[in-house]
């Protein structure tokens, strides 16, 4: 039998990167999985390519930084798919910009995607979970939140906010029965990164990891899955790592 047969997966930003590769690791593993996420196309893309291979899968579009919005696709979550085992915030965004020039609307965007979005989307599930036997958080969280990195300070900054609410949440709700747990990405060579980069940029963020190379989405969709499942039952309030050993240095 399959780990996660008969449990559901809420997943944030899974319409493509690590998001997707998250839906995908999740569904072979016989979760049902909601796809939540404003990239229609993208969505629409993963759900049927879950769905060819006799795995379940749907969309739900909500903008995560609206609350409102996201208690009610919660609630659609729960009504269509029968409740909400595993919630993976994998949404983000990061934009290199140095400290000087960043704008505080961009600042705002960064922390209202990367940690508020976080925040609502935990604490509607939570709700859920602590009525219903427990489940397991996770957050998509990066290096970054535990190491500094020039020109990216809303994201570090955002980051760092989120393993702390990481590890929050795991002291206020362990009796429960809700796991909340952290996984801390290297670079990962998502198709966003593969056509923003440079190549020369690539050979730089490669040098920065001891492994040699950088990671993989599915590499970090099988850490993700680890921590969903009983497999990591006396884990909480902790982060994993993978990142080709970039913050063993």
């Amino acid at each position: 039998m399959t780990k996660l047969q008969g449990k559901v997966a809420l997943v944030t930003g899974g319409a493509s990167g690590i998001g997707r590769a998250v839906v995908e690791e999740l569904a072979r593993e016989g979760a049902s999985v909601a796809i939540v996420d404003l990239d229609v196309e993208g969505a629409q893309a993963t759900v049927d390519a879950v769905m060819a291979v006799g795995g379940q899968a749907a969309f739900f579009p909500a903008n995560l930084t609206q609350e409102d919005e996201v208690e009610t696709v919660i609630n659609q979550v729960i009504e269509r798919l029968g409740g909400v085992h595993i919630a993976v915030n994998s949404a983000g965004i990061a934009k290199l910009q140095p400290t000087g020039t960043l704008t505080l609307s961009d600042w705002h965007k960064t922390l209202q995607i990367n940690l508020d979005g976080t925040f609502l989307v935990a604490r509607g599930c939570i709700k859920w979970m602590a009525a219903n036997g427990g489940g397991s958080i996770i957050n998509i969280a990066s290096i970054h939140g535990h190491v500094g990195f020039p020109n990216h300070a809303a994201y570090t900054a955002s980051k760092g906010g989120v393993l702390n609410l990481t590890r929050t949440l795991a002291l206020e709700f362990g009796k429960s029965g809700i796991r909340v747990n952290a996984v801390c990405p290297g670079v990962i060579l998502t198709p966003l990164v593969q056509n923003a980069a440079t190549p020369e940029l690539l050979a730089e963020l490669t040098d920065m990891h001891p492994i040699g190379r950088l990671g993989r989405v599915g590499e970090v969709a099988k850490a993700v899955l680890f921590l969903a499942t009983d497999d990591s039952s006396f884990i909480t309030g902790s982060s994993l790592f993978v990142d080709g050993g970039y913050t063993a240095q």
